[in-house]
């Protein structure tokens, strides 16, 4: 380094060489000022102040190319000076260092460094890079700014950063004993915030104001869509912005919205705080505030949202949910929904009143938290008719699920040898139809792992003999079968059926033949059960009587079965050597199967009772089990003997690459499976023969559309009045088969990635939560009082080509399903559908869809919702509309998208009225 003549020589500058006080607080500033805060214009001002008469002449230069240190723990000086004031000790404990482009400059005269071009200062956390960095000693001033290039455009804005706080601003005035600043043109972002400031004010560390300031949620705070703007701001950062007369500003036009004040809280961790209703008319119920209540931040673990309804005609809603996570042990939410609803008024023949309520619960653990166990939840249960009644309902679709269920479910396994296994499950199954509902409570399973008593103690087990294993599983259940009127009341507990059943299955398989694989299992099975039931014939009253029986009875079945099976392939070759076809070669695997069942009678455990004719001449005698009412069901009373047919089928082909590069042929599957199977029971008196069953499915369009089918064949005829009879169809008359019932379904699903290999992605999570389907057929989940349920693609950049119309994102779905049945010459299709569902982007931020769907045996459309949304970046628009049926309605909905200011919206609804 060169240094010019002052009046003593360095070898390094230090801190307290300089100045000790002032270059403290040239750091000391640490930029607190910055901190949360934000960034500054204007240019920088000249130096100036009085300066001390011994030091007009002294001016040190120092031409920097590589960073310098200024350490603070050294301090150097002439050994001939001699100060009698004792020094104040330093306060800075850690090395800063500095750097500029162009040069670095102390001039003693004025008592001011210069940093010029591309200035950096670095110190502990604290980095500040700007074009030009002045620290002005008399005044206890730091000066941060711009600097003009080559064309006289101002360049190279200052930018303060502290850990993870970043400042930009166009420059700054800062006092270092006052703690005081003057920033210009301020920008910074808080908490998703962004705000600017022509001139803003820095009280102290923790107090700022800003004149005719504008905040916005806006991401280009340069240009906004829109904003709010206040004379008067007063920010605490990262705890709040208090605000003044505050007006909207959309896009630079100001808005007759406005408020005479505003406080907005600024935090990273969950706030409780109110949550603002929506507000709309129906005709049925007057006018009513929907999801209005308070959100309850607990803890960083869980949170409570209290929501509520008021319909100005008496009917009321409560809504409570909650969301909980435990990182790397599990997460989950629970929701509980309650609605009094007041149909008409009272005093008129069609007034009624109703309660109806839903229960919802996901619990899912991580399973790196507890190997050996695991819990899980999903529970959805409630009212039958809670969907199709529901007037505030996150997702609209959802009356058309006819089921609901419910699982909650422990597992843990007990390692050794040999290994056991546990699990406690409580279920659900809810037909909202029929309003009937099944459950276990709950239901207890063991096993063990299977034991091979004759297996070798080394090498692999070989024959019938070493492969003999055996286990033993056994299950509890308490089994209950009630409806929606007796639900958890005394009488569904005196309904419960309970029982437990042992199961040994002993089993071998071995080859035969070298190509052929048999299997053989006998099982044993003993049930016990705490009810029995007696029945005899009142001749008094000319009915059954049937009385239960408390206390323990048991029984003991078991069957037996084998089964032989192998598995051939066969290829057939389209091409010869030399040639090079589009179709090279077909693929055919068959596994063809025989097993063999033997199920015995057990009649020992049944009990017959005489029923008299109305003339008392003649008298029946009736068979029943007393184990009828057991959980399990009575044992078998009939003697089979069954031979088993079955094959499988699946069929690949081999083709050409269009790609000449590749070498080798691809696989089509033309058929995954091709199933048949068939029975005939030997013990049988009549109709030995069961029905031929085939099932197939198969992939097309490169997998994109799926296709099941399935059929069932009766070799037997029907007599006139349409009941099977022991007799050939083909030798009434018929075909060999006779055709009883049939089904197709198919799926498909189609979008622009189809043909560039992408995917598309959306969330059904509400969908499933409410025990519907896995994707949009049905409509999709939308709740306009939270937009939180929108898929949110901001972040995703999007870069067009240069055609427009080859980015257009576009997806469809569509589902075909048809029944045909003719069990007893009904000769009918009982239902033939066809559900589609799709959406088109018609430009980066206009996206329309449908759902919908045809009946065409009953001819009309099926439940039909239409969708509009517009992302106004910062906003987001959307309409749903059901354009017919007794559910008419539409919702319109415009808010910010930000979490921060998401309760300013306009949320409007008109819902479906009573259809005369």
């Amino acid at each position: 380094m060169a240094i010019q003549k002052p009046s003593h020589t360095f070898t390094k500058i230090h801190l307290k060489a300089l100045h000790t006080n002032n270059f403290y607080i040239l750091f000391a500033l640490s930029f607190t000022v910055f901190i949360n805060t934000f960034g500054f214009a204007q240019d920088i001002p000249k130096p100036g102040g009085n300066i001390p008469p011994e030091k007009t002449n002294d001016t040190i230069t120092v031409q920097v190319d590589s960073l310098e240190k200024i350490e603070v723990s050294k301090v150097e000086q002439d050994s001939t000076l001699k100060d009698s004031i004792k020094p104040k000790p330093a306060l800075l404990a850690s090395t800063v260092t500095y750097k500029a482009k162009d040069y670095t400059s102390f001039n003693s005269k004025e008592q001011k460094l210069y940093l010029y071009n591309e200035a950096e200062v670095y110190f502990q956390d604290m980095e500040l890079k700007a074009g030009i960095i002045v620290i002005d000693y008399n005044k206890n001033e730091v000066y941060a700014g711009r600097i003009k290039d080559s064309a006289g455009a101002y360049t190279q804005r200052p930018s303060f950063k502290q850990g993870d706080n970043l400042v930009e601003p166009d420059s700054i005035r800062f006092n270092y004993k006052t703690e005081k600043a003057l920033i210009f043109n301020s920008k910074t972002e808080q908490q998703g915030m962004q705000i600017y400031a022509p001139i803003t004010k820095k009280e102290n560390d923790s107090v700022i104001f800003l004149y005719k300031g504008r905040f916005t949620t806006s991401k280009d705070i340069e240009n906004p869509e829109y904003y709010f703007q206040a004379n008067k701001i007063k920010l605490v950062p990262g705890k709040k912005i208090v605000v003044g007369l505050t007006n909207m500003v959309i896009a630079d036009v100001p808005t007759p919205i406005g408020l005479p004040f505003g406080f907005f809280p600024l935090t990273k961790t969950q706030t409780s705080g109110v949550l603002i209703p929506s507000f709309g008319e129906q005709s049925s119920r007057g006018y009513f505030l929907q999801n209005g209540g308070y959100y309850f931040a607990i803890s960083d673990y869980i949170d409570l949202a209290v929501l509520g309804d008021y319909y100005t005609n008496g009917s009321y809603g409560l809504r409570f949910e909650s969301d909980y996570a435990i990182r790397y042990k599990f997460a989950g939410n629970l929701g509980f929904r309650y609605e009094n609803l007041i149909n008409s008024e009272r005093g008129f023949p069609d007034y009624s009143k109703s309660t109806i309520y839903n229960i919802r619960w996901s619990h899912t653990q991580d399973t790196k938290s507890s190997p050996s166990s695991r819990f899980s939840a999903s529970v959805n249960l409630g009212s039958s008719k809670y969907y199709q009644e529901s007037i505030n309902q996150v997702n609209a679709p959802s009356f058309l699920n006819n089921t609901m269920a419910s699982s909650v479910s422990y597992s843990k396994t007990f390692q050794g040898e040999p290994q056991v296994n546990m699990s406690v499950a409580a279920t659900h199954s809810q037909n909202t139809n029929t309003e009937s509902i099944s459950m276990t409570l709950p239901t207890l399973q063991a096993s063990v792992s299977r034991i091979y008593p004759f297996e070798p103690k080394t090498g692999s087990k070989k024959g019938a003999l070493q492969n003999i294993n055996f286990q033993y599983n056994v299950r509890a259940e308490n089994r209950i079968q009630t409806t929606d009127s007796l639900f958890f009341k005394k009488e569904m507990w005196e309904q419960a059926q309970n029982g437990i059943s042992h199961n040994i299955p002993l089993t071998t398989n071995f080859k035969v033949l070298k190509y052929l694989s048999l299997s053989a299992t006998t099982n044993y099975k003993e049930t016990w059960t705490f009810k029995t039931v007696d029945k005899y014939y009142d001749e008094t009253t000319e009915q059954v009587i049937t009385n239960d029986n408390n206390g323990f009875a048991s029984y003991r079945t078991y069957d037996f079965n084998t089964s032989l099976g192998t598995t051939l392939y066969g290829m057939f070759n389209f091409e010869k050597e030399g040639e090079d076809k589009k179709i090279k070669a077909l693929r055919h695997v068959m596994r063809p199967s025989i097993s063999y069942t033997i199920n015995p009678s057990f009649d020992q455990y049944y009990d017959t009772y005489e029923v008299v004719s109305a003339d008392g001449l003649t008298r029946e005698e009736v068979e029943y089990s007393r184990f009828e009412k057991s959980v399990y069901g009575s044992p078998n009373n009939r003697y089979s003997s069954t031979i088993g047919f079955a094959l499988g089928n699946n069929i690949e082909m081999k083709v050409r690459e269009k790609d000449s590069a590749k070498t080798e042929p691809r696989k089509i599957k033309l058929l995954d499976n091709l199933n048949f199977n068939t029975g005939y029971d030997i013990a049988a008196d009549s109709l030995n023969w069961s029905n031929l069953n085939i099932s197939g499915s198969t992939q097309l369009l490169k997998d994109k559309m799926a296709v099941n089918f399935g059929a069932s064949l009766n070799p037997y005829a029907l007599d006139n009045n349409d009941n099977l009879i022991d007799k050939w169809n083909v030798d009434n008359g018929g075909s060999l088969f006779r055709l009883t019932s049939a089904n197709v379904t198919m799926s498909y699903t189609l979008s622009n990635t189809t043909f560039t290999g992408g995917e598309t992605k959306e969330s059904y999570n509400e969908n499933l939560r409410s025990g519907g389907r896995a994707d949009d057929l049905f409509g999709r989940s939308q709740d306009f009082a939270d937009n939180s349920f929108y898929e949110d693609d901001d972040d995703e950049e999007k870069t067009p080509s240069d055609l427009y119309t080859s980015l257009i994102p576009w997806s469809i779905r569509f589902a075909y399903a048809v029944n045909y049945s003719n069990v007893r010459r009904e000769d009918e299709i009982s239902s033939h559908s066809l559900m589609f569902s799709g959406d088109v982007e018609l430009s980066p931020r206009w996206k329309v869809g449908a759902s919908s769907g045809y009946d065409f045996k009953n001819k009309g459309f099926t439940y039909t919702s239409l969708r509009f949304e517009r992302d106004l970046l910062s906003w987001r628009m959307s309409l749903n509309w059901i354009p017919f049926s007794d559910r008419s309605s539409w919702n319109f909905f415009i808010g910010i998208k930000s979490n921060l200011l998401k309760d300013i919206k306009y949320d409007k609804r008109r819902q479906s009225d009573k259809q005369l």
